[in-house]
């Protein structure tokens, strides 16, 4: 099992790094991505399949993206609760929440693996670039596995390390001679090189099916997308929809 980063580090660290990244957060992804990232936002949601009236908890919220898309699926009667440890983060997602009143969105501050949520919490749960930061992959999982109901199915949408040399080092080439340098133009250079070595010691597609299999999920199959740069892994309970 690859070594975990910040795995030893203080949660309040990262929560600080997204603190410093929260303005300008929305802004470089569509930057580095070339808005691509909304793009597997939405392949994250539709492979959720959340319906009217369901319950989904999105972990790692950040600003927002995936918690405002997930609200207009479960309209008029569902309800998105946004979770995030970073005060600045939510800060922007409220913001963006007050601009559309009819979704019902709750948000807390709080690290994932802390959850002042009651078990079988959620019909549905979605996490996105999180569990990669988090101090354990296989506790991430849990928590997922304990916020579920019975029927309930999660989504991780996060990097995927390659397993073909060529798209590997393509994904390297990006990180080294894109990301870092149009984030040192933004003055936060520091914040974002980390991206390379958190890649590089997170599990495989199939090394996080395995640990979702240990956390109790009957059906853990990880999808590469974007070229294999990308990755959703999906989740589902015993009785779940597949």
């Amino acid at each position: 099992m690859p070594h975990q980063p910040f795995a030893q580090t203080d949660p309040a660290t990262v929560f600080r790094l997204f603190d410093q990244t929260a303005r300008t957060y929305d802004l470089l992804n569509d930057l580095l991505s070339l808005g691509l990232h909304r793009l597997w936002k939405r392949q994250a949601v539709a492979l959720l399949q959340p319906r009217p009236g369901a319950r989904i908890v999105d972990l790692c919220c950040g600003t927002a993206d995936l918690a405002l898309l997930l609200a207009e699926r479960v309209r008029p009667h569902g309800c998105v609760i946004g979770v995030d440890g970073s005060a600045a983060s939510l800060e922007q997602a409220r913001q963006r929440a007050a601009e559309r009143p009819w979704l019902h969105l709750e948000f807390i501050r709080a690290d994932v693996l802390a959850l002042p949520l009651p078990p079988g919490a959620a019909d549905g749960v979605m996490m996105a670039y999180g569990l990669r930061n988090l101090a354990s992959i296989a506790a991430g999982l849990r928590v997922i596995r304990y916020l579920l109901k019975p029927h309930g199915r999660a989504v991780v949408l996060d990097f995927n390390r390659p397993s073909r040399p060529l798209w590997a080092q393509a994904q390297r080439s990006y990180l080294q001679q894109v990301v870092v340098p149009v984030a040192r133009m933004m003055d936060l250079e520091a914040e974002y090189t980390y991206l390379e070595r958190s890649i590089a010691t997170f599990a495989t597609g199939a090394q996080q099916e395995a640990l979702a299999r240990q956390a109790g999920f009957a059906v853990a199959r990880h999808h590469p997308i974007a070229g294999s740069l990308m990755g959703l892994l999906e989740l589902g309970l015993a009785g779940g929809r597949s």
